[in-house]
């Protein structure tokens, strides 16, 4: 049994265990900019603004991801994970630079929740079509969604 629950999660544990080690990464930056900050007080604002930023959303990544996974498909949504993983650091470092080069991460990561968030409605609805109406299209939806997140590495 344990096993089973296992084999149904791992991608989303280890995307999650990635999303974590990310958040040290970005917490270690605010940290040495808090340090440097007699020299340059604009650059600790930035690093620390773009921590909190990437913060707020994290909980909603989390969220979604993990529900899409469930409820749907985890390879999907493990995938979209780690591309939202990359934006995010993508945004960070151009957060870091000047803030106009972090709008296409932000944008780009808007764009991956809101495939989650389809992935998770998509997920519920099916789940409750094989519960009230006896119809399950959940291999036709694994397979759609399969192939709809590869269209998230398009710009």
């Amino acid at each position: 049994m344990y096993s089973i629950v296992v084999e149904n999660i791992y991608m989303l544990v280890i995307v999650t265990l990635i999303s974590v080690l990310q958040n040290a990464f970005f917490a270690l930056k605010v940290e040495k900019e808090c340090r440097r900050v007699n020299t340059n007080p604009a650059a600790f604002e930035r690093v620390s603004c773009a921590n909190r930023n990437c913060m707020d959303s994290y909980p909603t990544f989390l969220a979604v991801m993990w529900c899409a996974g469930l409820c749907l498909s985890q390879a999907p949504a493990s995938f979209a994970g780690v591309i939202y993983l990359v934006v995010r650091q993508k945004y960070f470092v151009g957060y870091m630079g000047q803030t106009s080069q972090s709008t296409p991460g932000y944008l780009f990561g808007k764009r991956i929740l809101f495939f989650l968030f389809l992935m998770c409605i998509v997920g519920i609805f099916n789940y409750l079509l094989v519960r009230f109406c006896s119809s399950d299209y959940k291999e036709y939806v694994e397979t759609i969604t399969s192939a709809a997140s590869a269209l998230l590495l398009l710009p």
